[in-house]
């Protein structure tokens, strides 16, 4: 009998493949099989394809909702990131997931670009993503599965060690996380193709150095999302940065792994410079745990995989300002970050596209048109030299000259992208990621706030509103450092292009200035 489901939020068809759907329409599935975040059906219009797994709910024979609250996604991503300490460097290799994973498919011009990059929205980014861990897209059970109901109703319990305690302090703009007093870096260089089983099994592995320890270590990208994995558990209202997606075909080409590391380097640097993130004990040991002490590494995943300070606990870890926040105020701050999210997703996909198009042309069409103007000119210059008298010379090398200078800025626009595009679509990709995250972090806190609402119908309960208050100043307190890191990253990039803008048009016109002296001679 075949699977039904339906459809929890719109979804629109953006790459080949993939079927449009609407909310609350029913869909039949082929199987109940997850496949990278995408389960295959037919939509009520005849159409099949892929939809994101997180997007709909499979129904009972009954037509009512199958169990489990949480998308299938969600149960099936996370029952994966399961794995013994064994298969560690034996079932977690990227070559072992090749199969499974899909190829992104290249835009019709050939220039190495991916359609996917250029034209994909940040919840298709989050449901193709990498990570292990779904994120859950369920307004209801976001609350409860992070945690955030069992904390407020009084239910979590653990006991918190000083090494545990997580600070939020009042700043001039609200609540923030203390910041970190020995703040780091992190490098991540030469990445090297290496293989395994007699060659039988090939992966890449890159250089990390941390500058507060200067010891280098090796890490994989399954280590990567294996503790993305870890910190998505533990931290239910911080964003964790998103890792580049996977890739199945030309993994070991020059300009994936470029890319890649290019990827892995942006989310490093909003690792190290999160003041919780940066100093949570498994990030630290990801950091700086020897990658030859197998035993060492091994110790310190199972004590980072049987964490009890992670959902409803994590809360406990919390201290805030002695003076509570105003709910109210919070509320209305939160629906004001809920609309600036909302109106900043729909413009980095629109800046994605533009400038992805713009890059294309400049790859392309730009060239193409420079060098056929350069051809001209040679052409030109081929011409006059039928003339054959000695004082035409200077004039036919000056034309020449011109052309082959047409040619070579032709070149300096194919190349260019490399150097202003792709630091934007680098940048503009981690912060999709941020953006898929938020929609969850707002519902714990506004599932905070209608506990409150409704403990206050009977007899208000004291603790409810304490509880909701530690939640409601760790939602601002990320909400602050989402927006002084926006800050930084967007000035600190948008300065870098143009300068590189700058620098590119300093070339044309000095290659244009050389080709106007020629004639000085002719």
């Amino acid at each position: 009998m075949a699977l039904r489901a339906r459809v929890l939020y719109d979804f629109s068809s953006e790459n080949p493949g993939e079927i449009s759907v609407r909310e609350n329409e029913l869909v039949t599935l082929h199987s109940d099989a997850v496949v990278e975040g995408w389960l295959e059906g037919t939509n009520s219009g005849g159409l099949t394809g892929l939809v994101p797994a997180a997007y709909v709910e499979i129904l009972g024979d009954n037509g009512t909702s199958g169990g489990d609250p949480a998308p299938i996604a969600q149960r099936n991503s996370f029952q994966a990131s399961q794995g013994s300490d064994d298969d560690w460097d034996d079932e977690w290799d990227d070559a072992s997931t090749v199969a499974d994973e899909p190829a992104l498919v290249p835009d019709g011009d050939g220039d190495g670009r991916s359609a996917y990059s250029a034209h994909t929205s940040p919840r298709a980014h989050q449901a193709k993503g990498s990570a292990t861990v779904g994120k859950n897209l369920n307004r209801f059970s976001t609350f409860v599965k992070s945690g955030g109901e069992a904390f407020v109703l009084g239910e979590a319990s653990g006991q918190v060690k000083d090494g545990d305690k997580i600070y939020i302090v009042m700043g001039d703009f609200g609540p923030e996380w203390q910041g970190n007093p020995y703040p780091f870096g992190c490098s991540i260089d030469d990445p090297t193709k290496q293989t395994k089983f007699k060659g039988m099994k090939s992966y890449m592995s890159y250089k990390l150095t941390p500058s507060h320890t200067q010891s280098q270590v090796h890490r994989r990208y399954k280590h990567f999302d294996w503790l993305y994995a870890r910190l998505v558990q533990k931290f239910p209202v911080i964003s964790v940065p998103h890792l580049p997606e996977k890739q199945a075909t030309g993994r070991f080409e020059e300009d994936f792994i470029s890319k890649r590391r290019k990827g892995l380097i942006w989310w490093m640097n909003h690792m190290t410079s999160h003041p919780v993130l940066a100093r949570c004990d498994v990030f630290q040991h990801f950091l700086t745990c020897s990658s030859t002490d197998e035993k060492a590494w091994k110790q310190g995943k199972r004590k980072a995989e049987k964490d009890d300070m992670v959902g409803a606990n994590f809360f406990l870890t919390i201290s805030t300002p002695t003076i509570p926040l105003d709910l109210q105020d919070v509320e209305s701050k939160v629906d004001v970050f809920k609309a600036f999210t909302k109106k900043m997703d729909e413009n980095l996909l629109q800046v994605n596209v533009t400038v992805n198009e713009f890059a294309r042309k400049q790859i392309t069409g730009f060239k193409k048109e420079y060098q056929k103007v350069g051809q001209s000119f040679r052409l030109l210059s081929q011409a006059f030299e039928l003339d054959q008298q000695s004082y035409s010379v200077p004039l036919n090398q000056a034309i020449a000259f011109t052309g082959e200078a047409y040619e070579a800025i032709g070149e300096y626009f194919a190349e260019q992208p490399r150097q202003d595009i792709d630091p934007i679509t680098d940048l503009l990709a981690i912060y999709q990621g941020h953006l898929t995250n938020f929609p969850d972090i707002i519902h714990v806190q506004k599932g905070a706030l209608t506990k409150v609402k409704e403990s206050q119908h009977g007899t208000p309960d004291r603790g409810v509103s304490e509880r909701c208050n530690i939640i409601s100043c760790a939602t601002l307190a990320e909400i602050q450092h989402f927006h002084r890191t926006r800050v930084r990253d967007f000035k600190a990039q948008m300065q870098h292009y143009l300068r590189q803008q700058i620098s590119f048009f300093q070339r044309i016109t000095s290659k244009l200035e050389e080709a106007l002296h020629m004639y000085d001679k002719a």
